[in-house]
C-alpha cells in the first residue's frame, strides 16, 4: 500500500517491515522531480498568471478542460439559468397584458393557462426544449410574445450545441485512445550493429491503428550556458530510429525504437556509472499520430530518469508465429535479459574501438567454454524474429 503511493520505494518495502524499531533509520535518496511523469502528464505548475481573462476568450476549450463536476455543474445552471431567465419574461408578459388578474373577461391572453410564475416557468422549459403538452401556447394577441418565443428558440439551440458538444469532446479526448498506447518501464543501452544504442519499447494494445504515427525524443536536463545563465530545463531533440529507418513507425505489433549514440548524441559521454549519480538527466519520448476510428490526433508521453535505464541489458522477443499468425506476449513486454556491452562511453569507445573486439571475442569463448564440442562441429544458429527487426 505504501510502495503504490511512492511513500516508499518498493526495493525497501519488506526491509522496512522486518526491521528493529531501536535501529537508526535512514531517509533515502529524493528523487529527481519529473519534467513528465510515467503516464505523459506534464508536472508543471503555472503560478501568479495575472491575465485571467484570456481564458474566457476560449470559453470552448476552457469548459472541455474543467474537471467532469465542474462541467456537469455548468451544463445543469446553464439550462436552468435560461429557464428562469424567460419564465420571467413570460410571466411580466403575462403580469403586462393583465393575463393574471382572475376577473379579466374572456380578452384573448397572450399565453394560453398562464395563473402564476410556476406555470409560467412551465411553459419555458416546453418551449426551450420542443415539448409540447398542449394545455398552454402563444397566441396572436401579443406581438413581444412571439419576440420572446423566437429569441428562446435560438438561446436553446446555442446552449445546447455548445454544451453537448463540450460533453462529446470531453468523452472523446485525444487523451483517452493514448491509454492503451504503452512503453516499456525501464529502457536500456546495449550495442547493436557495433554501435551503443538507447532503446525502449512501445507497443499498441487495441486493433484499431494509429495512422502516421511519428515518434520524437527529447533529453532534458539542467544546463549552464557560457556566460553563466542556469537553464533549468534544456530540451535536445535527438533522433530516433526504428527497423525502416525514419520517425514514421507502423505499430500493428511492439517495436523496439532505438536511437544511436553517436558524436551529435547529447548522451555521447554518458557512462555506466552516470546512471546513478547523473539527477539532472531525463528523457521524454513523444508517441502522436491519428486514431483510425475517429480522425482525431493523440499523442502518447513517458519519460525515463537516469535510474531507470539499465546499461548492458536488452527487450526479449515478444512477437512468435503460430498456427499461421504472429501473436504477441505482453507478459513479457517490459522483460530485459543481460548482453556483453562495454562499461564505457560512446566517445571511449569510438575512440578505442579495440574494447569492441575484445567483447566480441569474449562473448565468441564464453558458450564455447560452456559446451564440450569441438569448434569445427560447433554451428551457431542465428533465429529472427519480428520484434527483433524493430
Amino acid at each position: 500500500m505504501l510502495s503504490r503511493k511512492g511513500i516508499i520505494p518498493e526495493e525497501y518495502v519488506l526491509t522496512r517491515l522486518a526491521e528493529d524499531p531501536a535501529e537508526p533509520r535512514y531517509r533515502a535518496r529524493q528523487r529527481r522531480a519529473r519534467f513528465v511523469s510515467k503516464k505523459g502528464n506534464c508536472n508543471v505548475a503555472h503560478k501568479n498568471i495575472r491575465e485571467q481573462g484570456r481564458f474566457l476568450q476560449d470559453v470552448f476549450t476552457t469548459l472541455v478542460d474543467l474537471k467532469w463536476p465542474h462541467t456537469l455543474l455548468i451544463f445543469t445552471m446553464s439550462f436552468l439559468c435560461s429557464w428562469l431567465l424567460f419564465a420571467m419574461a413570460w410571466w411580466l408578459i403575462a403580469f403586462a397584458h393583465g393575463d393574471l388578474a382572475p376577473s379579466k373577461g374572456t380578452a384573448e391572453p397572450c399565453v394560453t393557462s398562464i395563473h402564476s410564475f410556476s406555470s409560467a416557468f412551465l411553459f419555458s422549459i416546453e418551449v426551450q426544449v420542443t415539448i409540447g403538452f398542449g394545455g398552454r401556447m402563444v397566441t396572436e394577441e401579443c406581438p413581444l410574445a412571439i419576440l420572446i418565443l423566437i429569441v428562446q428558440n435560438i438561446v436553446g439551440l446555442m446552449i445546447n450545441a455548445i454544451m453537448l458538444g463540450c460533453i462529446f469532446m470531453k468523452t472523446a479526448q485525444a487523451h483517452r485512445r493514448a491509454e492503451t498506447l504503452i512503453f516499456s518501464k525501464h529502457a536500456v543501452i546495449a550495442l547493436r550493429h557495433g554501435r551503443l544504442c538507447f532503446m525502449l519499447r512501445v507497443g499498441d494494445l487495441r486493433k484499431s491503428m494509429i495512422i502516421s504515427a511519428t515518434i520524437h525524443m527529447q533529453v532534458v536536463r539542467k544546463t549552464t550556458s557560457p556566460e553563466g545563465e542556469v537553464v533549468p530545463l534544456h530540451q535536445v531533440d535527438i533522433p530516433m530510429e526504428n527497423g525502416v529507418g525514419g520517425n514514421s513507425i507502423f505499430l500493428v505489433a511492439p517495436l523496439i525504437i532505438y536511437h544511436v549514440i553517436d558524436a551529435n548524441s547529447p548522451l555521447y559521454d554518458l557512462a555506466p556509472s552516470d546512471l546513478h549519480h547523473h539527477q539532472d538527466l531525463e528523457i521524454i519520448v513523444i508517441l502522436e499520430g491519428v486514431v483510425e476510428t475517429t480522425g482525431i490526433t493523440t499523442q502518447a508521453r513517458t519519460s525515463y530518469l537516469a535510474d531507470e535505464i539499465l546499461w548492458g541489458q536488452r527487450f526479449v522477443p515478444i512477437v512468435a508465429e503460430e498456427d499461421g499468425r504472429y501473436s504477441v506476449d505482453y507478459s513479457k513486454f517490459g522483460n530485459t535479459i543481460k548482453v556483453p556491452t562495454p562499461l564505457c562511453t560512446a566517445r571511449q569507445l569510438d575512440e578505442d574501438r579495440s574494447l569492441l573486439e575484445a567483447l566480441t571475442l569474449a562473448s565468441a569463448r564464453g558458450p564455447l567454454r560452456k559446451r564440450s564440442v569441438p569448434m569445427a562441429k560447433a554451428k551457431p544458429k542465428f533465429s529472427i524474429s519480428p520484434d527483433s527487426l524493430s
